[in-house]
């Protein structure tokens, strides 16, 4: 996909795929190689608006540089007088999001298992100090930050353990009716397990100890794979559905 300059009429656009709060994303053709893409076309109208020029070269800047098989590719990007364009790949068997609500909730086997591609680098950081910034959505924020107070890459392993649970239940764990008992729950770590869903004690265990308000006491990556629900549930490479994201 590398060349000198890119323009949209260097592209088929097919259907309308998804929207974000800056723009919308499309299916589109290279033209000469046939080659699918998703095409994320971002208004600079809505960049100017809301300020958001810094998070859109830092996601430009993070994800172009990254080629992993977790991390939805951008292959290029490029500008008019109206619109950015990131040229990305695509995500052909669409968001986790809307395959999580159309079945309910997914097998111990799927949820442990769980190859994904990452996407949407907006926020993203590249950094080993300690960070004060409050974003993400409510459901998925770590203690610390909704305490605001210093926080790590720690808050990552805490959304892990979040997601083990919104995997095998249908909903994430403190979800509440209205914000505040949201984040009054979270800094509670009120964690329950409801009757309703047949799970494993060991499913338990490993989400028990991710979701631990002393961030310095939360399960390690290395860790995690090791732990005995993942050791038994997880398929091995190249087994398991792959899901990505683009909005």
């Amino acid at each position: 996909m590398e060349r000198p300059e890119w323009s949209l009429s260097d592209f088929e656009i097919g259907k309308f795929i998804g929207e974000g709060k800056f723009g919308k994303v499309y299916l589109g053709r290279e033209k000469q190689s046939g080659y699918v893409v998703a095409l994320k076309i971002i208004f600079k109208t809505k960049l100017e608006k809301y300020r958001f020029h810094a998070h859109l070269r830092r996601e430009i800047e993070i994800q172009h540089g990254l080629d992993h098989p977790n991390v939805l590719r951008l292959f290029a990007w490029f500008h008019d007088a109206e619109r950015v364009v990131l040229v990305l790949e695509y995500a052909a068997r669409g968001e986790l999001y809307k395959l999580l609500r159309s079945v309910g909730h997914f097998s111990e086997r799927t949820a442990a298992t769980g190859r994904l591609k990452i996407a949407d680098f907006g926020w993203a950081v590249r950094s080993n100090a300690k960070r004060h910034t409050l974003c993400g959505t409510i459901d998925y924020l770590a203690p610390e930050m909704v305490e605001k107070k210093a926080h790590d890459y720690a808050v990552d392993n805490w959304t892990l353990g979040i997601l083990c649970y919104e995997f095998l239940y249908g909903a994430p764990p403190f979800e509440a009716a209205e914000q505040h008992d949201t984040l009054r729950r979270i800094v509670k770590v009120d964690l329950l397990f409801p009757s309703t869903h047949n799970i494993s004690a060991q499913a338990k265990d490993l989400i028990s100890k991710l979701l631990v308000k002393d961030s310095s006491k939360r399960l390690s990556l290395d860790d995690i794979l090791k732990h005995p629900w993942i050791v038994k549930n997880a398929e091995p490479s190249g087994s398991c559905i792959e899901l990505k994201s683009h909005a």
